[in-house]
């Protein structure tokens, strides 16, 4: 597929886009959000793995990745630490949901401070409920990190009533899929397993660093399943690796969660 109009914009307070934009009017798009740590963005090529796949499974013409990383280099230039985050839509025509002949693709750089709880979570564990809001199955849009993220607005909007850090989200079929904003994996005699991502969910940028690493078993997984494990994980580009000390009644102990995970890379690096 040929590479068409593309637009850059960093954004800033002055920033405007078409009111007919189609990641507005129809969240015809996708995003990544990045970490960035002394002017350096940590998994840059995932991430940019991630935008390639999201461009072909959806129907994009091909990205110019070149200049897509020539500006976020611009953009981060001054930042020590803080996120990055890319989205790219359809731009704007098309006649109603009907794709553009030759689309204009926009393509929105922001820069955003670091935070702050990240690292606290990382010694301390995160307390997690389960979430009522079910991920329905579309296995066509299953991975990807698209602008369609209407589900987590409203598992958000619940978690606002509940005490936890995060919560466990569920699929109709009451498989574990992942945390509001994260993926979960964890540890049972010494093998490391996360939740199949085939049908629903986003298969994130840091999981799949950890791939690289470890020697993870992607499998269904139900709640019960998930509570018997000896040890439990949530995971994403901003907060890295975070222990999980409760999962509604079930508690995991910390220092245990963390050695066995320290025992696990040293494992696989052998």
């Amino acid at each position: 597929m040929s590479k068409l109009k593309q637009t850059i914009k960093i954004i800033t307070p002055d920033t405007t886009i078409s009111a007919q934009d189609r990641g507005l009017n129809y969240g015809d798009g996708f995003f990544t959000t990045a970490s960035v740590v002394n002017s350096v963005v940590e998994h840059w090529d995932l991430h940019k793995a991630r935008l390639e796949e999201c461009a072909q499974r959806l129907f994009f013409p091909e990205l110019d990745l070149s200049a897509i990383e020539h500006e976020v280099n611009h953009a981060i230039s001054d930042t020590q630490t803080g996120i990055l985050k890319i989205v790219i839509t359809r731009g704007a025509g098309g006649r109603g949901y009907g794709l553009p002949d030759t689309p204009s693709i926009q393509v929105l750089i922001s820069i955003m401070p670091a935070v702050s709880h990240y690292k606290s979570w990382q010694q301390q564990g995160v307390n997690l409920a389960v979430s009522d809001l079910k991920l329905a199955h579309q296995p066509l849009l299953a991975g990807l990190k698209t602008l369609n993220r209407l589900e987590q607005v409203l598992i958000k909007k619940q978690m606002s009533s509940l005490e936890c850090d995060d919560v466990v989200v569920l699929d109709y079929d009451n498989n574990v899929i992942e945390c509001s904003a994260a993926n979960i994996f964890a540890i049972k005699d010494g093998q490391v397993i996360s939740p199949k991502l085939d049908r629903c969910g986003i298969t994130g940028v840091y999981l799949s660093a950890l791939c690289d690493k470890l020697a993870i078993e992607f499998k269904a997984i139900q709640l019960d399943e998930l509570l018997a494990m000896d040890a439990v994980f949530m995971c994403n580009s901003l907060m890295g690796v975070v222990p999980v000390a409760r999962i509604a009644d079930t508690q995991f102990d910390i220092e245990c969660s963390k050695a066995l995970l320290t025992a696990q890379f040293a494992k696989e690096s052998v």
